[in-house]
């Protein structure tokens, strides 16, 4: 049998409260987790405080200590 080098992911279990940031694509940037369903996450942008609940969609890729957030932007 063939071996191939493989990538895996995991969907992350997020968890209400969690600060998240969110690095490229359409939702990239800095959200709160505010509720958690089976299939959605509901997140809230830090700064306009607006809320969008999405199909989860994220992948654990690295978890960081003393980070800023919200980041400020340019």
């Amino acid at each position: 049998m063939a071996t191939h080098k493989v990538v895996m992911f995991r969907p992350y279990p997020f968890k209400v409260g969690e600060k998240i940031n969110i690095d490229g694509g359409p939702r990239g940037g800095d959200w709160e987790v505010i509720d958690v369903g089976e299939r959605n996450v509901k997140l809230r942008c830090p700064v306009s405080q607006r809320e969008f609940e999405w199909d989860r969609f994220c992948y654990f890729v690295d978890e960081r200590e003393g980070v800023q957030w919200p980041r400020e932007t340019s």
